[in-house]
């Protein structure tokens, strides 16, 4: 068994010109920082990942690499609280790399303040990390687990939403999870519809920040919009829904990559989400141009009516025979059509997007043909 536990740093000209950090282990395995600036490094490490299946983009923000005579032989990247694309040669497993490569990423992310960690892996691997005191919190067969260590955990999240909803109305509970990108009529109406067919409704905005409308700007809007429903809660979904946590991109392909991160994102929702809200009942949107999104709805079709969960498709609403979408809106702002948005947002919203606060939103907007 290889030992881990004091790596002596060594000097090397050509490493440090390079930006690269070096240190040795026994058996001559040495731990290189990766230079993610030098496109020499990065295609070492893509091509070290290919042969497991895993992909390496730019949402990384640092790697880490063992090499052992001048071959890499294993691997690790950090994203956010993500630790990701781990590796290691299969020769070469169960000599205390993987142990070596998470603990790496974990003193890295620490140095940033990041306490809390999540990682993915094939089911068939999550009891590896496991043993390194991770603990699984879902699962998608046969794509990927989900497993979370470090300060606070998903049972710390359930007890903060349950207390968050303690004053709803009594009786029975919905819940819808929206991005608004921006608040729109049809989202307004589609929450107000909620509203009226349930005790209590809890909207939950998508939190991470990957879209062209900044999260505190969405949720706000959000609020803003519905303030008139008193049985409406709008919470921020935080790290547990639809989030680089539970949406793992990068961690397969094609056709598998929409099945891992719907059907994950859906079983955390319906193993945790939904209990600590106490909603039996989630309302989702008719999707007939998105195939991400139509993937999404069936996985929870799937996934949650058998825990107790109805799922209710929501009809898009129409104006003119046209659905109001956010990604209409978006399409409008390009055009400069303000009369045409008016008639598509609340009063709310078209307020903000004609401010100065917006401005470079819109201009990032006219830049881009993003859908998000």
């Amino acid at each position: 068994m290889t030992s881990w536990q004091t790596p002596q740093a060594r000097h090397d000209g050509k490493a440090a010109a390079k930006g690269v950090k070096i240190r040795v282990y026994w058996d001559g395995f040495e731990e290189r920082t990766v230079n993610l600036k030098r496109e020499q490094d990065l295609t070492v490490v893509r091509t070290f990942l290919a042969r497991f299946g895993l992909t390496f983009d730019a949402a990384v923000e640092y790697t880490v690499a063992l090499y052992r005579d001048e071959l890499i032989v294993a691997s690790g990247s950090l994203a956010g609280e993500v630790l990701r694309n781990i590796a290691v040669e299969p020769s070469l497993q169960g000599e205390g790399l993987t142990a070596a490569v998470v603990s790496h990423l974990m003193r890295e992310a620490a140095r940033r303040d990041r306490f809390h960690y999540f990682i993915y892996t094939k089911p068939t691997a999550a009891h590896l990390f496991s043993g390194l005191g991770f603990n699984e919190i879902a699962r998608a067969e046969p794509y990927a687990a989900l497993l979370e260590s470090g300060i606070g955990s998903i049972s710390d999240h359930c007890r903060d939403l349950t207390e968050a909803t303690r004053r709803l109305p009594p009786g029975p509970r919905a819940s819808l999870v929206v991005n608004c990108n921006p608040f729109t009529l049809g989202h307004q109406a589609v929450i107000a519809k909620a509203a009226a067919e349930n005790a209590a409704v809890v909207v939950m905005v998508v939190e991470e920040d990957s879209s062209l409308f900044p999260f505190e700007a969405r949720i706000r809007l959000v609020r803003e919009g519905l303030k008139d429903i008193d049985n409406v809660l709008v919470l921020p979904g935080g790290k547990y829904v639809i989030s680089a946590a539970t949406f793992p991109g990068y961690f397969t392909r094609g056709e598998d990559t929409v099945q891992a991160q719907t059907r994950l994102d859906a079983a955390v929702f319906a193993g945790y989400i939904a209990p600590a809200l106490a909603v039996t009942r989630r309302y989702v949107g008719e999707e007939p141009y998105c195939a991400v999104t139509e993937s999404y709805n069936q996985a929870l079709l799937e996934i949650l009516p058998p825990k107790g969960i109805e799922v209710v498709i929501m009809p898009r609403i129409m104006v003119d025979g046209a659905a109001i979408s956010a990604s209409r809106v978006r399409e409008l702002i390009r055009q400069d059509d303000w009369a045409e948005i008016r008639r598509l947002v609340p009063q709310g919203t078209y307020d903000y997007l004609r401010s100065r606060e917006a401005l470079p939103v819109i201009d990032a907007i006219r830049q881009s043909q993003s859908r998000h």
